[in-house]
């Protein structure tokens, strides 16, 4: 505590951010094969991986818990402690029990990783005792020792939980890459997240479908298309022969033949609205991403897409579709 400068918080600050990434410079170097037998054994798990801990270690177990659910390892957290009073009975023997102790002595965590092995379970332990008792029940020992903790006293866990925190997100990301796991693998288990809109949603998801967009026949006068264009919200007017898309009829189209009827307006009403339309306007499959189809929109600088599937229309997609599912 006497070299550290107490009344200079950004002092304190740095050294703290200093020190533990130290202590992780330090644990990525000492990585071997404990390491990689502990990434075998989880790609090789036929049930769960079950993490457990107490403490501050119960809550970055926590963290981990998630990390590899979310990834592809079927996780969860068990607390040690709540582990003898039923919990245990989560555990079965086709299970790793992940357990996390810096001393790898709490009875607690002792207990579990005792109990789970006798259930036929196997034990990795983390911690920063290789001798330790927790550390001697395991067939795997990941070493999360560190020399000094990033704290003025030396007592608060800092560097320690650190670097568990990142073991168990090498281990996490190690099992992703065994796995062969990918984006898309990812927006699966996050579909209400940013990235499981970007990767997970598709157009179909988002378009309105054709029953919702106004459409009509080629032969469809003017005058009676323009108030069934009005009734949906996408601003434009499919028009629809035996099925297939003749064309797209929008409120611009509109606003030009207004604007360049010279006064013959009443006219142009009479005649067949498939005179009018834009012919093979912009499509995208319905199974393609959304997040595609934003894209689409913003390099073709276009306000909707017709949405077709077996090259038969299904749907429209707008702006405001992309922005109410936030994929936009």
């Amino acid at each position: 505590m006497s070299d550290w400068t107490l009344d200079d918080p950004l002092a304190i600050g740095r050294r703290v951010l200093a020190e533990e990434a130290a202590a992780l410079q330090r644990t990525a170097a000492g990585l071997g094969v404990d390491f990689l037998a502990a990434v075998q054994a989880v790609l090789g798990c036929r049930g769960r991986v079950v993490v457990s801990g107490v403490g501050k270690s119960g809550h970055v177990g926590r963290k981990i818990a998630a990390t590899l659910a979310s990834t592809g390892t079927p996780a969860f957290f068990v607390h040690a402690a709540e582990a003898g009073h039923g919990d245990l009975g989560m555990i079965t023997a086709s299970d790793i029990v992940l357990v996390i102790s810096n001393s790898g002595e709490s009875d607690e965590v002792v207990n579990i990783a005792a109990f789970a092995r006798r259930f036929g379970a196997r034990i990795v332990a983390m911690t920063g005792k290789p001798g330790s008792r927790v550390a001697e029940l395991a067939h795997i020992h990941l070493d999360s020792g560190v020399t000094h903790e990033a704290c003025p006293l030396g007592v608060a866990p800092t560097s320690s939980t650190t670097v568990q925190l990142a073991l168990g997100d090498a281990l996490a990301m190690a099992a992703l890459a065994g796995r062969g796991f990918t984006t898309e693998d990812f927006a699966r288990t996050h579909p209400l997240g940013q990235l499981g809109r970007q990767y997970y949603l598709r157009v179909r998801d988002v378009m309105q479908g054709i029953d919702e967009v106004p459409h009509c026949s080629p032969e469809t006068r003017l005058l009676d298309a323009i108030p069934e264009m009005a009734t949906g919200r996408m601003g434009a007017l499919l028009v629809l022969r035996d099925g297939s898309l003749d064309g797209l009829f929008t409120e611009s189209d509109l606003r030009r033949l207004i604007t360049g009827s010279g006064g013959q307006f009443d006219a142009l009403l009479q005649r067949p609205v498939g005179d009018f339309v834009t012919r093979n306007p912009m499509t995208i499959s319905a199974d393609r991403l959304a997040s595609e189809a934003l894209a689409v929109l913003e390099e073709r600088r276009v306000g909707r897409l017709v949405c077709v599937e077996d090259d038969k229309p299904v749907g429209l997609l707008a702006w405001h579709n992309l922005l109410q599912h936030k994929v936009a």
